[in-house]
């Protein structure tokens, strides 16, 4: 990685995604692009996506992808090195959180990531440190609770092995889309 951008951005993604990127040095242009999948914001996701695999066509690039969720986790066991496990709890939408639990010696997950409604997200816990945007879920529902609100930053990526970041540019959702076709609900 020879440079890094990072902005929280609440809408408007695609409008200061590419423009982030052609302020880099050498307008951000890249031998290799890697770019997280998810689980996330809906159209965070797909507009990453979409810039990266268009920028591969135009820059002959190869794409891969990480996940947030062991981007999160490389960097919670970064700068929290006596930590044996974590869970990263991140904000589902819905009323759920996205969750994995992670070990860090060596650094790998522990079961797939779940889609969870918070009570159900605490109890998975099981005493487990929590670092994500979804852990403000948890606060209010246990006191004592080791946790630690976070957003994703693409430059620790640099934290992630490499059977990490060979993920493919295809989204990561995390539960089944809002949207029904027409034989679903009935219509067809």
């Amino acid at each position: 990685m020879l440079a890094a951008a990072h902005e929280v951005v609440g809408r408007g993604h695609a409008e200061r995604l590419v423009p982030m990127i052609a302020s880099l040095p050498g307008e951000g242009r890249a031998a290799r692009i890697l770019v997280d999948v998810g689980p996330g914001s809906f159209t965070g996701v797909r507009v990453g996506l979409a810039a990266a695999l268009g920028l591969s066509i135009g820059w002959g690039a190869e794409v891969r992808g990480y996940s947030s969720l062991a981007l999160l986790a490389a960097s919670g066991f970064a700068g929290n090195p006596d930590i044996p496990q974590l869970a990263v709890v991140l904000e589902g939408g819905h009323g759920e959180v996205f969750m994995q639990a992670f070990h860090s010696q060596p650094f790998q997950e522990d079961g797939p990531f779940r889609s969870l409604v918070p009570i159900a997200a605490l109890e998975a816990l099981a005493g487990r440190p929590a670092f994500g945007s979804g852990v403000r879920h948890l606060a209010p529902l246990a006191e004592g609770l080791d946790l630690c609100e976070t957003l994703p930053a693409a430059a620790d990526a640099r934290l992630l092995a490499a059977d990490f970041t060979a993920l493919p540019a295809r989204p990561i959702y995390g539960r089944a889309p809002d949207a029904k076709t027409l034989a679903e609900r009935g219509l067809a």
